[in-house]
């Protein structure tokens, strides 16, 4: 619950505030400051707005775009009917009446409009009151004042990358509408990983003279930052980045959107490491059977196999073996003959003798 409490001589009090809910002011009077006896108070309550509460929008808020343009996104309510035309209205006070917003977009869930406020026409302490509706008037209002401390810049311009030496330079061109000491920056460099630099344009201002083309009235603010100890070889890819400063505006990392890329160096041909992945292996088998293959043969070089003495026995025995039994072979064929010779003398003895 809000309570505020003013004394004050005038007759008269002005606030701001958002007219969502039901909000009641009292009045009374006192005769002096640290009087002790005041009057009875006199109340008086706001109705608060018509329709549904959970038909109302939802998470309203509002960014002033690059101090020249304020958009406002927000979701439908849970019980906001479908196909709802939303409008939106906005006041701040060197205008007369409210106006209402005309270019309405979408971002994913998020529906929004954005209009027209350039930083000259208000200042950083003024307050813009915004109102969400419906044109059919299903749906409750719903009110927000917003501040103008919630700044995103558009995103930077990178306008030179090149090699000094051993260091890499990198220039670009600050977002309009902003004073010099107002934006922080990151810068993020990428080779084989990226890696991000802050860079503050108060610390990192490039003294850079002018050309016929820098006109005193259209020239831009350059900003530079050095990398050191770079490899002219390695391809480097560059961004940069932009948010309001902490002295000008609310810190509310509302980074802008990222630079467009730009690079220098040269980028290794990939044909060459495929190449040289593939043939590492091969390289390293041959090398490896031709090695095993000189091994071998330096072993039989140094070290000649020794005779095994007992093959060799064997065999002589395995021959002896063989005559033994040739022998033997011999004895029984001449017997067997022997005995046949004697056999037919015997038979023609008995022959003789019949006769």
């Amino acid at each position: 619950m809000f309570h505020s409490r003013v004394i004050s001589l005038k007759t008269f009090r002005v606030e701001e505030v958002a007219l969502n809910e039901r909000i009641c002011l009292q009045v009374r009077s006192q005769c002096s400051v640290s009087s002790t006896n005041p009057s009875d108070a006199v109340e008086m309550c706001t109705v608060p707005p018509e329709g549904d509460p959970e038909s109302a929008v939802t998470r309203l808020q509002c960014i002033w775009y690059n101090l020249c343009q304020m958009n406002c996104t927000w979701l439908p309510g849970k019980k906001a009917p479908p196909g709802t035309n939303y409008a939106l209205y906005y006041w701040y006070s060197p205008l007369e009446k409210s106006l209402q917003c005309a270019n309405y977009y979408t971002e994913g869930e998020l529906i929004g409009c954005s209009f027209d406020l350039l930083k000259g026409k208000v200042s950083g302490s003024e307050k813009i009151q915004i109102m969400v509706t419906d044109t059919a008037g299903t749906i409750r209002p719903s009110y927000n004042i917003t501040f103008l401390n919630s700044v995103k810049p558009e995103h930077p311009v990178i306008t030179a990358l090149s090699f000094q030496n051993d260091s890499l330079y990198v220039e670009w061109e600050s977002p309009e509408n902003f004073e010099s000491n107002c934006l922080v920056y990151q810068v993020e460099i990428t080779d084989s990983k990226p890696e991000l630099y802050k860079a503050e344009e108060s610390k990192n201002k490039c003294h850079i003279s002018q050309t016929p083309q820098d006109l005193p009235g259209n020239s831009k603010d350059k900003n530079c930052f050095v990398i050191s100890d770079v490899d002219r070889d390695t391809l480097y890819t560059v961004r940069v980045r932009a948010k309001a400063s902490k002295y000008c505006f609310e810190d509310k990392n509302l980074w802008s959107a990222w630079s467009p890329e730009k690079s220098i160096g040269q980028k290794p041909d990939p044909t060459f490491y495929t190449i040289t992945l593939l043939s590492i292996p091969v390289a390293i088998s041959i090398s490896t059977l031709l090695l095993l293959l000189y091994l071998k043969r330096l072993k039989i070089i140094i070290f000649p196999p020794i005779p095994d003495p007992g093959k060799i026995f064997k065999e002589m025995f395995s021959d002896q073996n063989d005559d033994t039994l040739h022998w033997k072979k011999c004895d029984i064929y001449e017997k067997q003959i022997k005995e046949e010779i004697d056999s037919v003398v015997l038979v023609e003895n008995l022959k003789k003798t019949s006769q």
